[in-house]
């Protein structure tokens, strides 16, 4: 993603402005230690390109920047739930407009914190109160933290991921390590299965690995990217190769090609049985990307 490229609104620091992509608003971070974007709507980060790499999160050419839609690439934030297990897909936090909260920088990189908070919007599809901040920390590595407090004077229940699409330089020749030995299959009606310790990609993959290491490694022919996570209980893998990438109308035919998600997950199959929440507490999910 060309960052010089986008028409500037407001200039918040040296380091920090807003821009305007299509009909979102980004926030634009230009650093000696690395460059980023991070679209206020979702609360999804765009882009990270540490200084003398390519990015390394992949976006696709056909994503749609608009506010009614969920953004295809880059890490969107699932929550207050992962998955299909309520509606809509994912949670909501996604495709709602996040504030930014505070900037701050120094020499070792950028930190911007987001917030996103209960509504008569989120109220009418989840009727909880809640205080989710977003902690993007940009500089020799990429560090995205999802906070989101119990406000409510009730416990609630959520999972959730942050959904990393991971730029790489061809999926034919890329391997994945740390995933653990056990996933549920999301192509085989959620089969319980045993993997190798080593995963390559030569056809669609959806997969939640249910005893991942927190590192989890994406070797390419040139370099490895490494996700590191905490407060998850899974790993989900997902490419959707080509059958997938020609059914999707903002992802390119030969996206799949030049990506794989690698998600910190807390995974549940119900509401009922996510991560209980109590009032004046917290859900955290962390996941930290570098080369």
């Amino acid at each position: 993603m060309n960052l010089t490229q986008l028409p500037i609104i407001s200039v918040l620091s040296d380091n920090v402005t807003v821009a305007q992509l299509d009909d979102v608003k980004v926030i634009r971070v230009i650093h000696d230690k690395a460059n980023a974007a991070i679209s206020l709507h979702g609360g999804h980060v765009l882009s990270f390109t540490p200084k003398g790499q390519d990015d390394l999160i992949w976006m696709s050419k056909e994503a749609i920047f608009n506010p009614e839609k969920a953004i295809r690439g880059g890490v969107p934030v699932c929550w207050p739930w992962f998955g299909r297990i309520a509606d809509p897909a994912h949670g909501f936090a996604r495709n709602n407009e996040w504030t930014l909260i505070e900037h701050r920088e120094n020499d070792n990189g950028v930190i911007v914190v987001l917030g996103l908070e209960a509504s008569e919007t989120t109220k009418a599809i989840w009727p909880f109160e809640f205080e989710a901040r977003l902690t993007v920390e940009i500089g020799d590595e990429l560090r995205i933290t999802l906070d989101a407090k119990n406000t409510d004077n009730k416990a609630w229940n959520c999972s959730g991921a942050l959904h990393t699409y991971l730029n790489v330089a061809d999926i034919a020749s890329t391997t994945i390590t740390g995933m653990g030995p056990t996933y549920i299959d999301g192509l085989q009606n959620a089969k319980l299965c045993t993997g190798e310790d080593t995963l390559s990609i030569s056809a669609a993959v959806d997969r939640v690995y249910t005893q991942p290491e927190n590192t989890v490694s994406v070797s390419d022919s040139q370099r490895t990217l490494t996700v590191t996570n905490s407060g998850h209980n899974a790993a989900v893998i997902w490419n959707p190769w080509i059958e997938g990438a020609e059914s999707m109308a903002d992802m390119n035919n030969d996206g799949y090609k030049t990506m794989v998600c690698v998600e910190s997950t807390y995974h549940a199959t119900s509401l009922e049985e996510a991560q209980t929440v109590e009032p004046g507490t917290a859900f955290t999910l962390t996941t930290t990307i570098k080369a």
